[in-house]
């Protein structure tokens, strides 16, 4: 008996047989290319893309955000990019003008400046006194006046380091999700449901954090430079200074002679370097005094970029903490 040939089924059915083949042979409908900028933000866009397709990361690990040159595969990854998610200009002035150059058709999101991020301003110095002066939050609007000037520069505008809050990450999560879903319809609950587990987790991180800084509150600490006060306010620290204002100067003598007095006067536990920085300065801060010393980065230089980077930094922080502040 021969075989009979699809061409010789009734229309129906070769119509349905094409039908079921033509849906098996095409391909799936690709997820959107994402890129980050720095490994906070990739964390984040990678929880909520899980399952769904890994975002790029264009700024190396260890690298200053402030003043970066992309390398031809960090360009050609801006390129190629469906949405681009960014803390924003304030962290990363240089990457503006890449995005309006390279990702011009990208669909573009500075996270720091989304409806609903907690913003605070630069503060003047980082002392006990300052954090609640009566500076503003700025939350939900970009405008607010400028600061000071201190060291010969002036120092204002938005602090971008507004990661170090885990309400604004769990913010952010929900932005990133419905971003991703205009884009990628198909996914959307996915997107969803992987950002509201991210949220969940972060409830706990921040229960778990509460409670290891519970002994630590009133112990006064130093940092390097004022990048942490939206996780001072979030845990009720006590930050009494900042060896330097900003990312990008070395502080004068001036400052460093008020620093050292910060620290004989207030009782200083510890004096945070951090790896980035040259650690000289804290050693001639600690000079003299029984203050110890400790490390925080705030970016996390050596956690892994994965999904578990965020829990993983805020934990690091916490547990670096309470180490140099409670060995007393």
């Amino acid at each position: 008996m021969k075989r009979r040939s699809t061409s010789a089924l009734p229309r129906p059915r070769a119509a349905l047989l094409g039908l079921i083949f033509g849906v098996i042979a095409a391909p799936a409908l690709a997820a959107p290319r994402v890129a980050t900028d720095v490994a906070p933000v990739q964390s984040l866009v990678t929880q909520v893309m899980d399952g769904v397709a890994e975002p790029s990361m264009v700024i190396q690990r260890g690298a200053s955000p402030h003043s970066y040159s992309l390398r031809p595969s960090e360009a050609a990854t801006l390129e190629n990019a469906d949405i681009v998610f960014w803390v924003g200009d304030e962290l990363t002035p240089w990457l503006t003008g890449a995005l309006d150059n390279l990702a011009g058709n990208a669909d573009s999101v500075a996270l720091l400046h989304t409806e609903g991020t907690l913003r605070h301003g630069f503060r003047d110095r980082v002392l006990a006194e300052a954090a609640h002066d009566g500076h503003e939050s700025h939350e939900g609007h970009e405008g607010h006046e400028s600061h000071d000037e201190h060291e010969g520069h002036a120092h204002e505008g938005v602090d971008p380091h507004a990661w170090l809050d885990p309400v604004n990450a769990q913010h952010w999560l929900g932005v990133i999700a419905d971003t991703l879903a205009r884009h990628d319809p198909a996914n959307a609950e996915r997107y969803q449901a992987n950002a509201d587990a991210a949220r969940d987790r972060i409830d706990g991180l921040i229960r778990e954090v509460r409670g290891e800084l519970e002994g630590v509150h009133d112990e006064a600490f130093i940092v390097f430079h004022d990048a942490y006060q939206y996780y001072e306010r979030r845990f009720d620290l006590n930050t009494v200074g900042a060896i330097s204002l900003s990312d990008a100067r070395d502080p004068g003598p001036a400052h460093i002679a008020e620093i050292r007095d910060i620290v004989a006067e207030r009782d200083v536990q510890c004096v945070f370097a951090e790896p980035q920085f040259n650690p000289a300065m804290v050693d001639t801060v600690l000079s003299g005094t029984d203050a110890r010393t400790g490390v925080l980065d705030p970016l996390g230089s050596e956690i892994p970029a994965d999904g578990d980077y965020y829990t993983t930094l805020i934990n690091q922080l916490s547990e670096r903490l309470v180490t140099c502040l409670s060995a007393g």
